[in-house]
């Protein structure tokens, strides 16, 4: 292959006027032997301009991650799909690792993302050879090779972290190699300050983390070696980070090698601590570690834990995401004796001077609310924004602390009390103790001596807070409102007073931040107390209306959710404006889409979520109000053609939201444009096919069931039913879609009984049938293709036995009537639920009453009426109450519920009361443990045969209360055969037991008790 072409065509894609002929040239090329091989020579050689090889580099990616697996021919495809060529593969396993070890940063990065394909498909079978070279790298005293060779070695053990324990083999034994020597090095590297050193360090400790944050392999790693370990990484969290990182403008402090290696480190030891170290919330094979590491590593490690945590606390720099992992290594340790007796003296200080000062507003959020409010919204309420990353972690803890250490949450509330106390204390003191008061109302309102108090503290503290001249602390104000939502006002005045001036900072402030936090706090009051809702009732128009204003102007996903609560609070008060808001919704909506930012913010996409959910809420609200959903339709069509028909990437992850929408209009009745929706419905379908199909199902069934006489009105609708239904059997969709597939043309066989559609018939019984012959795994999906033949059969005996008497399939030797009914006796055990059951004995009784049996009946004849004797056994069962009895769960539940809350003696793990109870359940009594065993037993029986299947949600006519009565249905076939063919009536019959034959009298006596039609007479 000539280098020079493909560099030429690679220089090509960079230039726009050349582009289009050079990615032709390269797409003419890449199946060439020997190409993908060159792409690389390329990429390593420095010959080349820079930007050339990069552009290689991302060529050779996307090859790699596209052809390097083996594929094999799409089902009926002849022609093998193109794969990267063994020689070629193994040229690039023999000189990939150089690439990666000798090119710069950018071209390094590419090389990687194709080395983990690699692994993926090659390591250990193919490309054993790549421990050894790996080896061979990190083992040579030129440092120049450890970095890439650590980077390769990462891909490895990534591609292997969340593996199951048996399949990590081949990476446990290369880490037998690789583990003794990078821990050798970052040993010899640890005094070393300089960039390359501190890089390398890292990587290790990325390497460390990537093999024991998901299963700590023992085998690998026992105690001694992890004593030797954490030396390491306490030595690395507890080393000074040198002073010229303090001239780094401070915003890009955390992104510096040395504070990231502290990074690493706690995140290797928290992650120890939580999943492997924690005595009593282990699993079984970490018992033995938990201890030793409790024992051995918490206090130590804690200690220096403590040291930064009071560096912070002394004004020196530390990056939030250090700061974050220290406390949440604390908020492990306060649940085990040993490091709460050594956090204990220390408990005040950290929670007033770290914890508080976290709580509290500070600068960066003064400048941010100053700067870009919306930005400030988004980042207070996203968790994981590294800035609110710390004060998050500080709540946790301060929680926890207050909820298990009984010193903890007196000594806090004394502190914030005092704080607003002070008549003239620094306002954003004043934000942080309403902070730490709002994050711990949960617990203050199960405390008699708090909760007696919170109703005057909120009337002397919040409420002249909510007037405050400083936008944070209303917005504050209104949070702790938000918080305290739950509690149980004596004075009503109070309440109404709390909601009226939430309900003015909603309306009336003009800072957005406080009208998120005030729409937040009101809709809770609302949901909480009942005099909160009838005091807004007259207000809900203009409250709304704000509402979809914040909304709107936000983007705020957390506020659609609190309009969608308000929909169901104020169902009938929103009747008068759900046209209107629909309206803004919409318009939101595509404004949201149209934004330039939307593909590259996943934020956009979650808020475009949340307001089709709100429209689907409101249109089920407004369900029982036929004039109001007319008009909503129209405005939902324009939503719902935009997402169906406009080309914009990821719109596929709207299609369940909008096909609900979809749903809910064609509930009551079917408009011409809904109809019309159905043929753009199609085009979607033959374009993205059946991954969306189970997600039409709901909206198809109402195509069929609300407007029958429109679906058979038109041919093309029966048609487009048909087709769709026939791609998902046809092609390799899925069970389940295949599943709902085949229950709808079940649906529409029993819905269309008596209305002319024999020639769909034989169609839909063939479709069913075909797809039965090529094998099915999920009795889910046989039954259902059985049922669509059994529909037909009760449809038109007749038709169905002429048609299954002219089908025939290649590889099928035997008549395909026969095939079918041997399928159905085998399988009628697996018909479940109420419907399917119901349509088996029907199906049956129509069988067994045939005036021109096939003869293959005569075979099964004993198994027809002892398989409709047990099918309606399990119909009695499922028909029956089920009320199971069981106070000592229950009540041991209530009492679990009630330890949650309580406080732990100093000297005392909070796992110790878990493992006593768990000590103390094996001294429970033989027969109360057998009934335990029993209790299961019959829990497992219910879930899986009395259960209604999923399927069942779409009804037939079947299941309607005028529907077919199975008893009768049955009752009266027997009887009929009986009088008319007594042969044949005496083959059905002559296998019963008694047992059998006393209920079969029972089936009768029950089809007389329901009003029975059938003839008189006794079996």
């Amino acid at each position: 292959m000539d280098p020079n072409r493909i560099i030429q065509a690679l220089k090509g894609t960079i230039d726009p006027n050349l582009r289009i002929a050079a990615e032709n040239e390269l797409n003419q090329s890449y199946k060439i032997i020997n190409f993908a091989p060159t792409l690389l020579q390329i990429i390593m050689s420095e010959q080349v301009e820079f930007p050339v090889r990069q552009a290689a580099a991302i060529y050779l990616k996307n090859m790699v991650s596209q052809y390097w697996q083996d594929r094999e021919p799409c089902l009926g495809e002849v022609v093998f799909p193109f794969n990267i060529h063994e020689n070629d593969r193994q040229q690039i396993r023999d000189h990939i690792l150089e690439g990666i070890i000798h090119s710069p940063e950018s071209i390094r990065a590419q090389l990687t993302m194709c080395l983990r394909s690699i692994i993926k498909h090659d390591f250990p079978g193919r490309w054993t050879a790549i421990v050894d070279k790996l080896s061979m790298y990190l083992q040579s005293q030129n440092g120049g090779s450890w970095y890439g060779s650590l980077l390769a070695l990462y891909q490895l053990v990534k591609t292997y972290e969340y593996r199951k324990a048996e399949e990590r083999e081949p990476l446990l034994a290369a880490m037998q190699i690789f583990l003794p020597r990078i821990q050798q090095l970052l040993n010899q590297l640890l005094a070393d300050a300089a960039i390359f050193s501190v890089l390398i360090q890292k990587q290790i400790l990325k390497i460390f983390y990537a093999l024991v944050q998901y299963s700590l392999p023992l085998q690998l790693i026992n105690n001694t070696l992890m004593t030797q370990w954490m030396e390491i990484l306490r030595a690395i969290i507890d080393r000074d980070v040198p002073a010229e990182t303090l001239e780094v403008d401070e915003d890009d402090r955390p992104e510096l090698a040395w504070w990231k290696c502290k990074k690493w480190a706690l995140h290797i030891i928290t992650r120890l601590f939580e999943r492997y170290g924690s005595p009593g919330n282990v699993t079984k094979e970490y018992y033995e570690f938990a201890d030793f590491f409790l024992k051995t590593y918490a206090m130590g490690i804690q200690q220096v834990l403590l040291k930064v945590m009071d560096q912070h606390r002394q004004k020196q720099y530390v990056t939030p995401r250090v700061l974050q992992q220290c406390l949440n290594y604390l908020n492990q340790g306060l649940s085990h004796s040993l490091t709460w007796k050594q956090m204990k003296p220390h408990m005040q200080t950290i929670c007033q001077e770290v914890i508080f000062p976290l709580m509290c507003y500070k600068d960066e959020d003064e400048k941010l609310w100053l700067e870009d409010p919306y930005e400030y919204i988004r980042m207070k309420f996203n968790l994981y924004d590294d800035q609110a990353l710390p004060a998050t972690a500080a709540q946790g803890v301060l929680y926890k602390a207050a909820r298990k250490r009984k010193e903890v949450l007196p000594q806090m509330m004394a502190f914030c009390h005092q704080i607003l106390m002070d008549p003239s204390p620094d306002p954003r003191n004043k934000d942080g103790a309403l902070h730490c008061i709002g994050a711990l109302a949960d617990l203050l309102l199960k405390k008699r001596m708090y909760r007696e108090q919170m109703e005057l503290m909120l009337q002397n503290y919040v409420f002249p807070l909510l007037n405050s001249p400083m936008g944070y602390l209303r917005a504050r104000s209104c949070w702790v409102l938000h918080c305290f939502s739950p509690l149980r006002f004596h004075d009503e005045l109070v309440l109404t007073n709390a909601v009226e001036l939430v309900r003015q900072d909603l309306i009336d402030d003009k800072e957005m931040p406080v009208k998120v936090e005030a729409a937040m706090a009101l809709q809770t009051l609302i949901s909480n107390q009942e005099q909160a809702k009838l005091y807004i009732r007259p207000h809900i128009r203009p409250v709304m209306q704000e509402l979809l204003h914040v909304v709107k102007e936000t983007e705020n996903d957390d506020l659609t959710n609190v309009i969608q609560k308000m929909i169901c609070e104020y169902n009938q008060e929103v009747a008068n404006i759900a046209v209107d808001m629909t309206q803004n919704l919409s318009e939101i909506f595509i404004r949201v889409l149209q934004s330039e930012e939307y593909e590259e913010n996943e934020d956009k996409t979650v808020m475009a979520l949340g307001i089709l959910s709100t429209i689907d809420t409101i249109l089920t609200v407004m369900e029982d109000h036929k004039e109001i959903t007319q008009q909503l339709e129209g405005i939902c069509l324009q939503v719902i053609g935009l997402v169906l028909q406009k080309p914009i990437i990821g719109m596929a992850e709207f299609y369940e939201e909008i096909l609900s929408l979809a749903f809910g209009l064609t509930c009551q009745t079917i408009s011409p444009q809904m109809w019309q929706l159905l043929g753009v419905l199609y085009e979607v379908f033959q374009h993205d096919c059946y991954d969306y199909f189970t997600d039409m199902m709901p909206l198809l069934h109402n195509y069929v069931t609300v407007d029958t006489d429109m679906l058979l009105a038109n041919p093309k609708h029966l048609e487009i039913i048909y087709n769709m239904c026939k791609k998902v059997l046809t092609i390799d969709a899925g069970e389940d879609a295949e599943s709902h597939a085949a229950k709808l043309l079940e649906v529409v066989i029993l819905q269309c009984r008596g209305r002319g559609i024999d020639q769909c018939i034989p169609l839909f019984v063939e479709v069913v049938l075909e797809r039965l012959m090529r094998g099915v795994k999920s009795s889910e999906l046989r039954t259902m293709c059985l049922q669509v033949a059994i529909a037909a059969l009760y449809y038109n005996p007749d038709l169905l036995i002429h048609t299954l008497e002219n089908m025939h399939f290649q590889h099928s030797p035997q008549p395909i009537i026969a095939l079918f009914i041997n399928q159905w006796m085998n399988d009628t055990e697996f018909f479940l639920g109420l419907h399917d059951r119901k349509m088996c004995i029907i199906g049956l009784s129509v069988l067994m009453e045939l005036p021109i049996r096939p003869a293959v009946l005569e075979g099964v004849s004993a198994q027809i009426v002892p398989s409709i004797l047990l099918l309606f056994l399990a119909l009695k069962h499922l028909n029956t109450p089920r009320l199971v009895n069981k106070p000592n769960l229950v009540a041991n539940a209530g009492a679990l519920d009630e330890d949650q809350n309580e406080e732990i003696p100093s000297d005392e793990d909070e796992v110790t009361e878990n493992r006593n109870a768990m000590q103390q359940q094996p001294t429970m009594s033989t027969s109360s443990a057998a009934e335990e065993e029993d209790n299961d037993d019959e829990d497992d029986w219910d879930n899986d045969c009395f259960e209604g299947t999923p399927l069942e949600e779409y009804s037939t006519p079947l299941d309607y209360d005028n529907g077919e009565d199975e008893y009768q249905f049955f009752a009266s076939a027997l009887l009929r055969v009986q009088n008319t063919d007594a042969a044949w009536y005496q083959c059905l019959i002559a296998s019963l037991s008694d047992d059998q034959k006393k209920q079969l009298q029972e089936i009768y006596s029950i089809s007389q008790q329901k009003g029975s039609t059938a003839p008189k007479g006794q079996w």
